[in-house]
């Protein structure tokens, strides 16, 4: 049996000061965040609703407990929480609850990064997280402020129907509710504003982008303290997202050595929901080149390519018995070699490695 509390002042916005028990099961309830989390149910008293939250529930809306303010002010981290439940559930915000979340929104800033990172990609992973994110881009943007110059930001291209905010939340919402895929799809665009150069016709082109997306992305990652294994891989995924394949086995190797087996499949994924998130303009031909791309990618997997420096048909003590100096040498030929091999203009064969090894080696 849970002890029913009142909690005491959160100077915080986070955690109060002190923490009294109480028999009273309404005061208790009085606590909650939201009425659809302050039910209780006793087989002697039944279904304890003080609130209205089964009402609420009926309806999917979502509703403060109280005064919406009073709510936040004693724990901020009910804000994100609340854009969660809007964005997984499909809730309606009750209309003094929304205001109520746009006015705290500022009170997010007192909250552990951790804590933002976990309700905000919560919602991202949310079924109805691009109307969600849409109705409260502003809380969105008090986590991950970058964000604002995103919004409303034209693209004036054949390519994009939408502004660069509501391309990445359809992007978003194209691809696997998987937190790594989700939160590519928010960031893989981010630096389109300061990427973006217009014609004198008013076209607006955004070269170069993929790196400036990943520079922004690496400093809201770490921010908001995401794994480092979780970093890198987002970081590749933003990188490589805009890769034009050209149907040559040659260039699917090549990404294939960079971003590995896992990431490679992740990366077919990114693109067709950032196809999905464009305009029609060229949309079945961008989706061929992806689908033959990854048919080359499998075709490879399959044959056990070359695609690593382990995978060589020599490693570095052949090397040494070939002559090449001990230290940082091995590393580079090996490097070299693998780069030749992966251009197809050197076998992954023993002899013709060690050969070329050689050559190599005189001129270090």
């Amino acid at each position: 049996m849970t002890t029913y509390r009142v909690d005491g002042v959160y100077a915080d916005n986070r955690h109060p000061e002190q923490v009294t028990f109480t028999d009273s099961l309404a005061l208790d309830l009085s606590r909650r965040d939201f009425t659809v989390n302050a039910m209780a149910y006793n087989d002697e008293q039944g279904l304890v609703d003080p609130f209205g939250g089964a009402e609420d529930l009926r309806c999917r809306r979502l509703r403060c407990v109280g005064v919406p303010d009073n709510r936040f002010h004693e724990d901020a981290l009910r804000i994100l929480r609340g854009v969660r439940f809007a964005a997984v559930y499909g809730f309606s915000v009750e209309e003094e609850t929304a205001a109520s979340l746009h006015r705290c929104a500022p009170l997010l800033r007192h909250i552990a990064a951790e804590r933002v990172a976990s309700e905000l990609t919560g919602a991202l992973c949310g079924a109805h997280v691009a109307e969600t994110l849409d109705a409260f881009r502003d809380v969105a943007a008090v986590a991950v402020p970058e964000l604002t110059e995103t919004f409303d930001f034209p693209q004036r291209n054949k390519h994009h129907r939408y502004d660069v905010w509501r391309h990445i939340l359809h992007a978003v919402a194209a691809i696997d509710s998987d937190p790594l895929l989700r939160v590519t799809m928010l960031l893989h665009d981010i630096g389109k504003p300061r990427a973006c150069t217009a014609d004198a016709d008013g076209t607006n082109h955004f070269k170069g982008h993929q790196q400036i997306s990943a520079e922004l992305a690496s400093v809201i990652l770490r921010r908001l303290r995401f794994p480092n294994a979780f970093i890198e891989d987002c970081l590749a995924l933003i990188v490589y997202h805009d890769v034009r394949f050209n149907g040559t086995t040659k260039q699917v190797r090549r990404v294939l050595s960079r971003l590995g087996e896992v990431n490679t499949r992740r990366l077919f994924a990114v693109q067709r929901a950032d196809i999905a998130a464009q305009s029609a303009y060229r949309r079945e031909e961008k989706l061929a080149s992806v689908a033959e791309a990854e048919r080359l990618a499998e075709e490879i997997l399959a044959q056990r390519q070359c695609l690593c420096v382990k995978d060589l048909a020599v490693g570095g003590r052949e090397l040494l018995a070939a002559g090449v100096p001990r230290g940082r040498a091995v590393g580079r030929l090996l490097n070299t070699l693998l780069d030749e091999v992966l251009d197809e203009t050197l076998p992954n064969e023993r002899e013709a490695l060690l050969a070329r090894a050689r050559v190599l080696a005189a001129d270090l």
